[in-house]
């Protein structure tokens, strides 16, 4: 059996740092290594659940996958497309449903995340969400997903999903699809708030440092930064006390590919006034390449859309097959 890799981001909002260290930039060494078939996908269809801009999704679309290709993303090696470019995502999430328990759905932490006080009011898209998902994993029968925290639980779904489809069809259609072992990821943290994560929703920018910012901007956030007014200390586990200060470590030191120990090595002793700009070089020399070609894809809409066609074309070629199989399997009649 092919072993194959999926994964996607939603086109909502910009893509900052914390996805770029904490999943494009993983992405791209597990389509270099090729030991997987790789597909990455911009999930337009999760996109929906919640209110969002109509009029912006195509273009907000556009921009998540031209972050892909700036980071590394290769649209020739990779299978990179938009997930309602392929019809089969859908048809086989309501196949599934028709198998998934109410309580299992009822016990994901996300929709009540999500939903908060007004889960009444939420709609079944946001509900079903975990069913897409694993629609999205199944329809290319993937082996591998690399999920962070947050989607453990929708991965165990699917996995709870192929057993039941598996014993109801009596036989061994889909594999089960297990988490892939990553190097571990850096965890990163707003800007203004150690405590809570880099997010593309937080209301203020000042937060996060996103893929599209200038050399001025990247360096006006490092500077705006929050900080405390220790010195650095010797051990980078000192900083356990100190979230905003280990924050701006950990993005030094994964944007090197140093530990913090090494980092702690150069700046112990020296005040944030000195480490900061440090900090802002090493982030403008990294992201300013991603930005570029980021905006010169983004200026050349039809090369971009080329690759999200040629994408959705070799997607397609996998999950057609797939849903008709199923299909038979669960006794349609065929035209």
């Amino acid at each position: 059996m092919t072993k194959r890799i999926l994964s996607g981001m939603q086109p909502t909002n910009q893509l900052h740092l914390g996805n770029y260290l904490g999943a494009l930039r993983n992405w791209v060494k597990l389509q270099d290594a090729g030991d997987y078939e790789t597909l990455f996908c911009v999930v337009d269809l999760h996109a929906i659940t919640v209110p969002y801009d109509a009029a912006k999704l195509a273009q907000s679309t556009r921009e998540i996958a031209a972050a892909y290709i700036a980071a590394g993303v290769d649209p020739h090696k990779s299978i990179l497309f938009a997930q309602s470019a392929v019809p089969a995502h859908s048809q086989l999430m309501w196949l599934l449903a028709t198998m998934t328990q109410i309580g299992k759905l009822n016990r994901m932490t996300q929709f009540k995340d999500k939903a908060g006080k007004n889960s009444e009011k939420a709609g079944l898209g946001l509900y079903s969400y975990p069913v897409l998902m694993a629609a999205d994993i199944l329809i290319y029968k993937a082996t591998h997903v690399p999920v962070g925290d947050d989607q453990r639980q929708h991965l165990e779904l699917a996995r709870e999903i192929v057993g039941t489809f598996n014993h109801r069809y009596g036989q061994d259609y889909f594999p089960e699809p297990e988490s892939v072992v990553l190097e571990e990821g850096a965890r990163i943290m707003s800007l203004r708030d150690g405590t809570q994560k880099m997010s593309k929703s937080a209301e203020s920018d000042m937060t996060r440092i996103n893929l599209t910012d200038d050399a001025d901007t990247i360096a006006k956030k490092v500077r705006k930064a929050k900080t405390d007014p220790e010195p650095l200390p010797e051990i980078f586990a000192d900083l356990d006390a100190r979230p905003e200060a280990k924050n701006l470590v950990t993005i030094y030191a994964t944007l090197t590919d140093k530990t913090g120990d090494e980092v702690m090595a150069e700046f112990a002793g020296k005040t944030f006034s000195e480490f900061k700009p440090a900090l802002a070089d090493v982030a403008v020399n990294h992201l300013a390449p991603i930005s570029a070609r980021m905006n010169e894809l983004l200026d050349d809409t039809a090369q971009l859309d080329a690759y999200l066609k040629l994408g959705a074309e070799r997607a397609n070629a996998i999950a057609e097959p797939h849903i008709k199989e199923v299909m038979d399997l669960m006794g349609f009649w065929k035209a």
